[in-house]
């Protein structure tokens, strides 16, 4: 079995910067990379940005330049930088290991004055 947890949401004014992290627990064999994907109230579930074990990252266009992924393979847990947060950016962020059906159950980002 394996758990993905994230944390690190809360409420934050806009223009502001918030950390998410997303540690993987359980039977984890190889991974070949891992994503942050998020989904705003009435909206479908969007990619934000992914990480292979490589290091080699990939960034949503909506989010360039303010969001950055990063990642510690030896602790299995990957990061979220989100920077000049915008009210659009309120969303669910989960976490998910590349290729697998194995992901967090979220967390809140709210981005309001």
């Amino acid at each position: 079995q394996v758990q993905l947890v994230e944390s690190g949401g809360g409420l934050v004014q806009p223009g502001g910067s918030v950390r998410l992290s997303c540690a993987a627990f359980g039977n984890i064999f190889s991974i070949a990379a891992m994503g942050w994907y998020r989904q705003a109230p009435g909206k479908q579930r969007e990619l934000v940005a992914t990480i292979t074990t490589d290091g080699i990252t990939n960034v949503a266009d909506a989010v360039k330049g303010r969001f950055t992924i990063s990642g510690d393979n030896a602790k299995n847990t990957v990061f979220l930088q989100m920077n000049s947060l915008k009210s659009e950016d309120t969303a669910v962020y989960y976490c998910n290991i590349w290729g697998t059906s194995y992901w967090g159950k979220g967390t809140l980002v709210t981005v309001s004055s």
